[in-house]
């Protein structure tokens, strides 16, 4: 009797991590092209346009056609450069920038940290707060704040004062700079804040379960736990929400131009966008905008592809 036996599958080795990587590749550009033309329909133009008219003395009469174009070259930049108000600007927008990073940064994920381990009840209050701040538009934002912390009628100047603070009655906080300027920030940080805490709320969320329960078993403590186990988890997470942070807050214009009435008494509360808001339209000076423009994208660029360089040189990175 003869029996036959059916051949063993034998399982086909593994594709070489390099042929793997690019078929990955090809998949993820697959996936990005039709979001990348878009973007790319939308701000290749525009930024071609912001260049090409720093390069040119463009006003009002050459806006609407009564005069001719007077090519510059890097005119608008040299002026720019040796402009002492820009470099106290532009300190001062960084400054302001970095205050609103930090706060929105630290604001946000510690209330990430907290709804993470509280009920459903105070869980889903904090998200509908956040998500209230969030939704809110920037100039009605803006005027709710202002309201708050008016002079003679604001709420904050008459419950500070009713509970002994009697040097807060008719405070100003909107008059010096650091005043204007923080109170601008706490406006920032409270509808930007929540982004950081639904972003680090759904990392923390994928942490494994019996990572955080190896870490209680040690007797690592709550603050130890969040600091030496979730935050290196989900620092990729945390480097997207910082990259976000800085575009927008370095970019603020809203808030600034309408609680400080335009840049504050005397230009003391401008940043960059109003400055550049002030020479392009306020001074009908189009050419020196665009260079300011300009250069407030080289510095965005610039200080994303350092933090992204500097995380990625991490032994923590992923």
């Amino acid at each position: 009797m003869v029996t036959s036996q059916l051949p063993v599958a034998v399982p086909a080795p593994p594709a070489p991590r390099a042929r793997r990587r690019r078929r990955d590749g090809r998949a993820a550009v697959l996936y990005l092209l039709p979001a990348g033309v878009l973007l790319a329909a939308l701000l290749v133009y525009p930024i071609y346009q912001l260049v090409l008219i720093s390069f040119y003395d463009y006003g009002q009469p050459q806006a609407a056609g009564a005069a001719p174009l007077v090519f510059l070259g890097l005119d608008n930049y040299a002026t720019l450069l040796q402009d002492v108000q820009f470099w106290t600007v532009l300190a001062k927008t960084v400054g302001f920038a970095a205050a609103c990073v930090v706060g929105s940064l630290v604001v946000g994920t510690a209330l990430a940290v907290l709804a993470s381990r509280v009920r459903a009840v105070p869980r889903t209050l904090l998200f509908l707060a956040a998500l209230g701040a969030w939704s809110t538009p920037a100039i009605a934002g803006s005027y709710v704040w202002l309201f708050l912390f008016d002079t003679d009628f604001g709420l904050v100047n008459e419950v500070l004062s009713g509970i002994g603070f009697t040097g807060m009655a008719h405070h100003s906080w909107t008059f010096g700079t650091f005043g204007a300027f923080g109170l601008v920030a706490a406006e920032v940080i409270w509808c930007s804040f929540p982004f950081v805490l639904v972003t680090m709320y759904a990392g923390i969320k994928a942490i494994p379960e019996e990572v955080l329960e190896a870490a209680s078993l040690d007797g690592a403590s709550m603050w130890r736990s969040t600091w030496a186990v979730v935050l290196p988890m989900v620092r990729p997470l945390l480097m997207i929400a910082t990259i976000q942070s800085i575009i927008w807050d370095f970019k603020v214009f809203t808030q600034i131009y309408v609680m400080t009435n335009g840049g504050g008494v005397a230009g003391r509360n401008l940043v960059l966008n109003v400055y550049a808001y002030q020479q392009a339209f306020a001074g009908q000076e189009y050419g020196l905008g665009s260079a300011i423009g300009v250069v407030m994208t080289l510095l965005l660029l610039s200080i994303t592809g350092l933090y992204v360089r500097s995380q990625r040189r991490s032994t923590a990175w992923l």
